[in-house]
This record gives C-alpha cells, structure tokens and sequence, in this order.
C-alpha cells in the first residue's frame, strides 16, 4: 500500500482497502498521473495509427471514404477504451503494458454502464485544454481519480496478476455459469485474493456461505470460488 508523507511526520494510506461481508480485506494500489499519462499516450498512439492506416487506404474513395473515416474515428475515440475494459478485465493496451486495470470502487470488474459513463466524461476532464481539469482533479483526489471516475465510481489500479497466480496457480480461472451482482463479485474477488492467507476450515467455512450460488459439490466449492474470483481478477487473459 502506497504513503503520502504530510510534512508533519505523519502518513496517510494512497492505498484502497475493501472488506467484504465475509470479512475479508481486498487491498489495491491506485496508479498516479506519469503512469497513466504514459497509459494513455500508448492507447493515442495506437489509435492515431489505425486511423492513418485507414486514411491512406479509403484516401482515393472520396465522400463515401470521408463517411467512413469519420465513423471510425467516433468509433475509436468512445468506444476503444470502453470495449477494452469491459471484454479484457478492465485494460486497455496502454494499461496492460503499464500494469493497470479500471476497477469499480470495491474493486469489482467495471460493466458497460461504468464504462460508458467514465469514458464519456472525457470530454469534461478535458476542459478548458489539454485535461486541464482531469488532471487538477487528479492531483488533488486521495486516488487519482479524474473526473469520469468520479462520477462513475472507478479507480485505475496497479493490476496484481502476480500475485493472483501465486495465491493460486493449481487453479484454472473458470466463469461464474450467470450474472452476478455487485456484492457477490466483492465475496468471488475476496476468496480469491485472499484464501490462501485463511486455514482449510476457514476457507471452506466462506465456501459454504456462497454455497446456494454454485452449481457443485459441497467438497468443491472451495476450489470453483477461487477459480470465478481469479475470471473476475482478469484471469480471463
């Protein structure tokens, strides 16, 4: 967990701390503003270049290229990030080079809604230029957030995939079989996290309390809610 020195010998926690209703701590490390700027810059990029590639292809097809250059655009500027961190656990290109993922504030994966509304707010942290304002929102909020994850209630975090697989490599990350609620994905992501830190009886103790949920066996349950918690971690990748 990260600390800001406050000048009069004292520390505050950076770091999000989450308990879940089984009384298990879920622990992330919120990004800064160098790295995901450099997050950013490599999603930019990636973009512009599509875009180049396609202008030079559709460059003799005149309105009708034109048409379908600027749907492109529209298409690659909204809904690139938001298709990234719905279907790939939360990380762009930029961010999964840089190690990061867009995470809920209990540090659930995002959904499309989250998504929209956090991506769509760009537009507001940009102002008046060059994100001006999200990056004075960011500079002076405890988490980094900009204005988007305000208002959408996200965080951009430091993605612990290392740790993930060490707290359970004999797992193979396995997809909840229907739609889980938000409380319900805190307890799937907090076994996960943290199962390997509780005794055998323990763990199967919290197993059995999300036993209605799991299509199997009582001696199974241990085993299938790490595996759903590692899908939802990213272990979808």
């Amino acid at each position: 967990m990260g600390n800001v020195f406050l000048g009069s010998g004292s520390f505050i926690s950076t770091g999000v701390l989450v308990e879940t209703p089984e009384s298990i701590d879920l622990e992330a490390e919120p990004a800064g503003i160098v790295v995901r700027g450099l997050a950013f810059t490599i999603d930019f990029l990636i973009r512009a270049i599509v875009l180049f590639v396609l202008g030079l292809a559709l460059a003799f097809s005149g309105e009708a290229g034109m048409g379908v250059m600027l749907i492109s655009w529209f298409l690659l500027e909204w809904f690139y990030p938001v298709f990234f961190e719905v279907f790939r656990a939360g990380q762009t290109p930029g961010k999964k080079k840089m190690g990061l993922r867009v995470v809920n504030d209990d540090l659930t994966p995002v959904g499309w809604g989250t998504s929209m509304i956090r991506n769509l707010l760009r537009w507001a942290d940009f102002f008046p230029v060059l994100y001006t304002a999200g990056l004075a929102t960011m500079a002076w909020n405890r988490y980094s957030q900009r204005l988007g994850d305000l208002a959408a209630g996200t965080l951009v975090i430091y993605s612990r995939k290392e740790s993930m697989r060490s707290a359970g490599s004999d797992i193979r990350a396995n997809p909840p079989p229907f739609q889980l609620e938000r409380e319900d994905q805190v307890a799937f992501v907090g076994f996960a996290q943290r199962s390997q830190q509780l005794s055998e009886q323990r763990q199967q103790e919290l197993a059995d309390i999300l036993g209605p949920l799991l299509p199997v066996h009582a001696s199974q349950r241990v085993d299938y809610v790490r595996a759903v918690g590692q899908w939802l971690l990213g272990g979808r990748q």
